[in-house]
């Protein structure tokens, strides 16, 4: 295999993984809070914001993937 095939699996893989681990956590973070707000409806608010901050969090490394996957991108051209 070479320099270039790898960094193009690479970049398939740093993609795939760094979008399965948010999509997880934004799932159970939802349903979370679902959960929360039928369980205790006066606290709402706090649990939507406090659950929108976690999912800023979570999708920052679903970014941080796509980054990655773009400079190793750059380097196979």
């Amino acid at each position: 295999m070479d320099a270039q095939a790898a960094a193009l699996m690479a970049m398939g893989v740093a993609v795939g993984l760094g979008a399965l681990g948010p999509g997880i956590g934004m799932g159970t973070a939802v349903a979370s809070a679902i959960d929360a707000t039928a369980r205790q409806p006066e606290a709402e608010g706090k649990i939507r914001v406090l659950m929108f901050i976690g999912l800023a969090f979570m999708e920052a490394l679903a970014l941080y993937a796509l980054v990655i996957a773009f400079i190793l991108m750059s380097k196979v051209g």
